[in-house]
């Protein structure tokens, strides 16, 4: 049995950070930021960075598709902002434009991408529904990215319609909000209903069993015993909790292999 530590700052970091108009962005160490393509500055965190690149790989996404923006600091949002306020008006602004400290992009989470031409605008570039776009989509989720701001849900999310954000979330959970038809909002609202060690949700596939739930933050610290040989990963939902994922195979005691965070 192994012991792990989880503190009230955790509640702050991993994957499933929930960053909007309502929660803003707290923590400021993250994992090491990198490129998601040569020649390109637009970084992301290293494990989306991996899958991004695993994703693009099977479908030859980067014949056709460029990374547009990813990670931005405090400053350079609010340099946005600023810039589309002047440009765009403030009710443009407000659809398309986070508030620093309340933007996915201050995460090294969330990358907007773009189909390939001539002119690509910054803010809202062309990433359609057909061809290579939408087979990016179809297979976002298996890669532990979503859409993030689909259209029918702008009053869930607070943000327009935006085809062309997306959100790494972590495995199984892309996969999972995709076939339930979640946005994060819904998601981690969902998962509140699976109290730790009380009833996890079951999610099958190809004969492996994930178990996911949520434990609240009721303390500064809490200690988790872990059964050693079965892989887990902790996410905070920048709310009030964690979302504690365990990797299993068909039942207690199996292992199944590749874990995604």
């Amino acid at each position: 049995m192994n012991t792990v530590l989880l503190t009230k700052k955790d509640v702050y970091r991993g994957n499933l950070i929930l960053v909007n108009s309502h929660w803003e962005y707290q923590e400021t160490s993250k994992d090491s930021l990198l490129p998601v393509r040569e020649g390109f500055p637009v970084l992301l965190q290293r494990r989306a960075v991996t899958l991004l690149s695993s994703l693009m790989e099977e479908i030859r996404g980067w014949n056709h598709i460029v990374p547009v923006s990813g990670y931005r600091s405090y400053e350079e949002q609010q340099e946005i902002w600023d810039g589309s306020l002047q440009e765009n008006g403030r009710a443009f602004t407000e659809k398309f434009v986070a508030l620093p400290r309340h933007s996915e992009h201050q995460t090294g989470l969330a990358i907007d991408l773009g189909l390939k031409q001539e002119k690509i605008d910054f803010i809202c570039p062309d990433f359609p529904y057909s061809g290579i776009c939408q087979r990016f989509r179809q297979r976002a989720g298996d890669y532990g990215f979503v859409e993030r701001y689909p259209a029918g849900k702008e009053a869930v999310t607070g943000i327009g319609h935006e085809p062309w954000h997306f959100r790494y979330v972590g495995m199984p959970h892309g996969a999972i909000m995709s076939s339930l038809g979640l946005v994060l909002e819904e998601y981690l609202d969902f998962l509140k209903e699976y109290v730790y060690e009380e009833r996890p949700y079951r999610y099958e596939r190809a004969g492996a069993v994930i178990e996911v739930s949520y434990l609240p933050c009721t303390s500064e610290n809490v200690q988790l015993g872990m059964d050693e040989g079965i892989p887990y990963s902790f996410s905070g939902n920048n709310m009030d909790g964690y979302i504690i994922t365990k990797w299993c195979l068909g039942g207690k005691g199996a292992v199944l292999g590749g874990v995604g965070a």
